[in-house]
């Protein structure tokens, strides 16, 4: 098996058992309800009435986190506009901000970033948002997020960048080489290595990404 073949395993079993810590059976509210469903309407009526904003159901998520997880856009707009909390986390870490950075969820992205989203939080990998946004090739999020002011260089617990991860878990396509251009764009160090020392040129040739490696030779790379 290969080496980037093992890392991709060992991350993916640990998305695995983070999705079924947060899919549990919950207590849901009304309100957690409405937002999984989108409806705007309900949402609004339930908040009016006094449902709270932020409360959260058995796996300690917001009404906004789930509706996040649905890409629930308008019950999202209806909740920030309420002042729910777009960094507020769930007992796996995850946040309204994080999850739709991971999940290249723009529009409701683009509202927490206008609301107060913390750019240094980190899910429970210890990674930014920009960091699952490059690895699933959301070129568009990892555009906003760089943006915004994410540190293009900050490294998770797993010793990766985001421009590492593009690389170890992207695919080596159109998408992945743009992100890693949008990266060196940005300011990545495209020399700073692994925890084993690799270096992201190190990964894309193994790989046999031989367009990246391009990309990366011609920003110094080596």
């Amino acid at each position: 098996m290969s080496r980037r073949r093992f890392l991709s395993g060992a991350v993916a079993s640990l998305l695995t058992a983070g999705s079924f810590a947060s899919g549990q059976v919950m207590s849901e509210t009304p309100l957690h309800s409405a937002a999984a469903r989108n409806d705007a309407a309900l949402v609004a009526r339930l908040l009016a009435e006094g449902a709270e904003v932020d409360a959260r159901n058995a796996g300690g998520a917001t009404a906004l986190l789930v509706a996040t997880h649905a890409n629930a856009v308008n019950a999202a707009k209806v909740l920030i506009d309420a002042g729910a909390d777009v960094n507020a986390k769930d007992h796996i870490q995850d946040s309204p901000y994080l999850y739709a950075g991971a999940r290249g969820h723009q529009a409701i992205l683009e509202m927490t970033l206008a609301h107060g989203a913390d750019l240094k939080s980190t899910n429970r990998f210890g990674g930014t948002a920009l960091i699952p946004a490059a690895e699933r090739g959301h070129v568009e999020t990892v555009r906003t997020l760089i943006e915004a002011g994410s540190d293009v260089d900050h490294v998770n617990r797993l010793q990766w960048t985001a421009l590492l991860e593009a690389i170890i878990l992207g695919d080596g396509g159109a998408r992945h080489r743009q992100i890693v251009e949008l990266l060196i764009e940005a300011g990545a160090d495209v020399n700073l290595a692994d925890g084993n020392a690799v270096t992201p040129l190190q990964h894309a040739r193994a790989a046999g990404y031989h367009d990246i490696e391009e990309v990366l030779r011609a920003a110094g790379g080596h």
